[in-house]
Parts: structure tokens; C-alpha cells; sequence
């Protein structure tokens, strides 16, 4: 009768896994926030070709699949693949083979950092990136002379942080041919009793841009390889790279192709007239990791070298009121073309003034036309009026860091009421109904969890300013979650492939070291992302 008992016990046991589904992967008694329609959270998912095929509690999961892999999370927090939706992902690659000059504290200390790296690293061009003359106790632009004096026939071009300054020595002006007499529409060329300082504002670095060494092929490859490794040690599944030209897209896709790089690329299209002869008669291009459907457009500069384009002038410049970029009948003929297309205008706009410019051109150039998802990038400083805007369906790509980064001169360059007007995330949140979140990477740190903090506390790492800068425009942490995967993916129209973990989309998640939804947010900035999946495959 045992014997019996037993024969029957097998037989029922192996009908039983006989009737289940195999997968992959099984990952189960997990935190899961699936940030669906309802935001609910699970316990386990399951994963098969790169896909979840499964998300709910961890016994149900067990009692209807079977898996060739099981990950017990032990009750770690589970976020879908997070998304960086505007940052500088090649950029960020070529910046590891440059000097170093985040966090210098006075232009001494660039002195040193490039003296060093030129002795470890020489070459017959010395390029650097990272300084910013607003965090050294003399906040003024510096000049090249002692560049001049240490590198006489070296030239040298360092960008400021923010990408829209260089300092280069006179060997660099030289080279661009740049003089006294030189005149550049879109941007400056700081002067001094006359003569060039070394300081190039916004367009006239395209000069020096065109005399300074192209990377090759190998160097190009490897710096797509280091930035994809900072990526993935944050949890980025996928990253928005603003601003790429033709051959390193193509680039892109090969080494997605060959499996060489596993990161999903939203391509924005550099606004050149080779680049969108190409791609706007071409059309979208997408596959399983790279979509190529937005043009990048500059509508003006940046705040920190008092570029961006204000309606009146700077609280701290007299006179002065920056510059656009790209000319206001250019944006309009632009999105008249763009909008003409498939793909979508993701514009630069920090000022008030160039902000207004884009806001207008997007609502002329769209009339009548439906789900464009057209973005501003940055949407910096909005004056109280024109953020009515952002209703007709404007999709603001922001980036919470900036805030905490400019809060300590924000002020200063825009006065106490222009600024109740800057970093207004919550209200953008309001009139458009999704906020699309990002780093700006080089220009930022990489880390999405800085992102996080700055949206929720609006604090700098020291808890700088005590209740947080202008905190009624700070974002809940569901917001924010959703605005670095869902909204973020909805941006790019992704929102049915990625941004949340529900059946059918690509098993893109991270784990996390603790709970993002839960835990202080003073800690918050020391989250790690222990695991990484790209498409139920594990890169990190």
C-alpha cells in the first residue's frame, strides 16, 4: 500500500511540473514596484526571451512556471530599467579620455590637473572638461595666459561644465583663426582691453570644435563601452543621448548588433543639414536597442555662463541679456520642417526668452496635428504666463540636478522674482500631465539616485538649503520614479516596450539596495543598483 502511495505521489508530482510553463528566469520574494497604471507592487516575476511573461506574487508565479534560473531577491527592492532622459551618453565615453576638471575649486587647480594629465597622457592637443567658475572663490570667467606661458605651441581646449564655454590658449585661437576682428552670432568671445580672453561662448566653440583632432575608430568604440559601464553600475537601461551625428549612430547600431553594447539608445539627431537631409527623408529608425525619431535643436545657452536667453537682462550683468543660439526664424522654419516628418523636436531652451520662442514655434508648427510629444529640453526659467504652454501636449525634459547646482547663484543671474519662475518641476508636472527626468551627464554626475534626491528634497548632499530650495515645486517619489521609467518612456513613445514591469514588455529591472519609496530621504543618494538586467540578461 506504500509502495502505492508513493508511485502516485511521483505521478501526481511529475503531471504537475509536466503542466507548468518554463521560463528563463524566475525572480522571486521581491519588493516590485511595477510602476503600472496603479503603481501596485508584486512579489516575484517571470521572464522568458527577454520578456515578462509573468508579475505577481511569488506562490502563484511557482505554482504556474518553472524556470531554468530562480533568483531569490531576499526581499530587495525591484524598479523597472531606469531611464535617463537627457544626458550625453557618447560624450560622457569621450570624457574619460580627457582631463578631469569636475569639482576644481579655483583655476590653479586646472592649472595642475592639466599639467599632470599632459605628462601622463601627452599629445599635440590637450582637451579637458568640468570647470566652472562659480564654485572658486573668484567667480570670473579665467583667461588663457597662463596656458599661454606653460603651452606655447600646445594648444588647448577646456569646456566649461555645462558645455557651453571653452577656455582655450592662444596656439587654439590661433588654429581657429579666431582674432580680435573675429565676430560669432550666437554666443561670445570674452574680451579684455580688446583682445580675446580665451573664453568662447556657445557658437564660436564650433571654430575651435573644427580644428581639434577627431577621436578614431577604436577610441570612439571605447568610449561608448566606458560610458554603457557608468551607466549600468547606476541602473540605466536606457539612456537619451542629445545631440549625435550620423557615423556614431551608426556606430551605436553596430555594436548593439554585434552584442558588443547592450544599453537601449533613444537618438536625438544633431540639428545639421547633412543630419536632417538624411534622417527626415530616411524616416524612423528602430530596433530592438536603438530608436532614431528627434532632432536636437539649441535654442540658446546656458545660465552658469550667463548664455541663456532672457527676456530682460541678468540680475548680475547689466545690459546683458544672452543669446539664442539658433536664430528665432530658424526655430520656426525648423518645426514647420520637423513637423512636416515623423520624428520629434527636443529643443534646448534655459531662458525665459528662449523658452517662449520654442513654446510659440511647437504651437504654430502643430497645429492640427495630433500625439507629436514634442519636448523642451530643460524648460529652465518659464515666465508665470507662458507655462500654459506646456497644456497642448509639450513634454518638459528636466533635470532635477541642475536646481540643486544652480541654486547657490540662480538668484543672482535672474533676481527674486524671475526665479520663482526657474526649476519649476511641479507645475511643468501640472500643466503637462508627465515630466520626462534626466541627468544632462557630463554635466551632472551620472547617478539617477542624485536625480531622485534633488526632485524630492531639492537639497544639495550637505542638506543645503535647510526645507529644501522653492519646495513647492518638488515632485513625490512616485512622480519622480515614474518620470525616470514610464514618463521618461512615454517621451521617447516606448511607453508599450518599456518603463514598467508588466507582461509583455522587455525585462529591463534593477535591484536595488534598499527601498526607494521608503527609506529617509537623506539617504537616497547612497542607493546602489546591486543587479542590472537588459532584456532578462544581467549586465551588472
Amino acid at each position: 500500500m506504500k509502495q502505492l502511495f508513493f508511485l502516485v505521489s511521483i505521478s501526481v508530482l511529475v503531471i504537475s511540473c509536466a503542466s507548468k510553463e518554463e521560463v528563463d528566469l524566475i525572480v522571486s520574494n521581491a519588493n516590485v514596484y511595477t510602476v503600472d497604471g496603479d503603481f501596485s507592487t508584486a512579489g516575484s516575476i517571470a521572464i522568458k526571451n527577454g520578456k515578462f511573461v509573468a508579475v505577481g506574487e511569488t506562490n502563484e508565479i511557482g505554482e504556474k512556471y518553472t524556470a531554468i534560473e530562480q533568483m531569490d531577491a531576499d526581499g530587495k527592492t525591484i524598479v523597472p530599467g531606469l531611464i535617463d532622459a537627457h544626458c550625453h551618453f557618447y560624450g560622457l565615453g569621450l570624457n574619460q579620455q580627457v582631463v578631469d576638471l569636475v569639482g576644481t575649486k579655483s583655476f590653479q587647480e586646472i592649472v595642475d590637473r592639466v599639467v599632470a594629465f599632459h605628462k601622463e597622457n601627452p599629445s599635440n592637443f590637450i582637451q579637458g572638461r568640468g570647470w566652472d567658475q562659480n564654485d572658486w572663490e573668484v567667480k570670473e570667467f579665467p583667461t588663457k595666459d597662463k596656458f599661454d606661458e606653460l603651452f606655447p605651441d600646445t594648444p588647448i581646449a577646456l569646456e566649461r561644465v555645462d558645455g557651453h564655454a571653452y577656455l582655450v590658449n592662444q596656439k587654439a585661437l590661433d588654429l581657429a583663426g579666431i582674432t580680435s576682428e573675429t565676430e560669432v552670432e550666437g554666443g561670445a568671445i570674452i574680451k579684455k582691453e580688446g583682445k580675446p580672453t580665451g573664453v568662447l561662448v556657445d557658437n564660436p566653440m564650433g571654430m575651435v570644435d573644427a580644428v581639434i583632432p577627431k577621436s578614431n575608430r577604436t577610441k570612439q568604440i571605447q568610449a561608448l563601452k566606458d560610458a554603457e559601464r557608468l551607466c549600468f553600475d547606476y541602473g540605466l537601461t536606457t539612456v537619451n543621448d542629445a545631440g549625435l551625428h550620423k557615423p556614431t549612430i551608426d556606430l551605436i547600431d553596430s555594436l548593439q548588433q554585434s552584442g558588443d553594447l547592450s544599453i537601449r539608445v533613444y537618438a536625438m539627431v544633431s540639428n545639421t543639414p547633412e543630419n536632417l537631409d538624411y534622417y527626415l527623408d530616411k524616416g524612423i529608425v528602430k530596433t530592438d536597442k536603438l530608436n532614431v525619431r528627434s532632432v536636437k535643436v539649441y535654442g540658446d545657452g546656458a545660465l552658469g555662463s550667463r548664455g541663456a536667453a532672457l527676456k530682460a537682462p541678468y540680475s548680475d550683468h547689466e545690459g546683458h541679456f544672452g543669446a539664442m543660439i539658433t536664430p528665432v526664424d530658424e526655430i520656426e522654419a525648423l518645426a514647420e520642417r520637423i513637423a512636416a516628418s515623423d520624428y520629434q523636436m527636443n529643443t534646448h531652451a534655459i531662458g525665459d526668452s528662449a523658452n517662449i520662442v520654442v513654446l510659440r514655434a511647437y504651437k504654430k508648427a502643430l497645429e492640427g496635428k495630433e500625439d507629436r510629444r514634442w519636448k523642451v529640453e530643460h524648460a529652465q526659467v518659464i515666465s508665470a504666463q507662458d507655462f500654459d504652454y506646456f497644456e497642448n501636449g509639450i513634454i518638459p525634459s528636466i533635470q532635477p540636478t541642475h536646481a540643486t547646482s544652480d541654486m547657490y547663484w540662480a538668484e543672482d543671474r535672474l533676481g527674486k522674482e524671475r526665479v520663482k519662475g526657474a526649476y519649476a518641476f511641479k507645475k511643468l508636472l501640472d500643466k503637462s500631465g508627465t515630466v520626462a527626468l534626466g541627468t544632462d551627464f557630463p554635466v551632472e554626475q551620472v547617478s539617477p539616485f542624485l536625480t531622485f534626491y534633488a526632485a524630492v528634497a531639492r537639497q544639495d548632499l550637505d542638506s543645503y538649503p535647510e526645507g529644501g530650495f522653492q519646495m513647492k515645486d518638488a515632485l513625490s517619489r512616485e512622480e519622480t520614479l515614474k518620470g525616470m521609467t514610464i514618463w521618461a518612456a512615454h517621451s521617447n513613445f516606448e511607453e508599450d516596450e518599456k518603463g514598467s514591469i508588466e507582461i509583455g514588455k522587455v525585462a529591463d529591472f534593477v535591484i536595488l539596495s534598499d527601498d526607494i519609496m521608503t527609506i529617509p530621504v537623506e539617504d537616497i543618494p547612497n542607493l546602489k543598483a546591486e543587479q542590472v538586467f537588459v532584456g532578462g540578461n544581467q549586465v551588472k
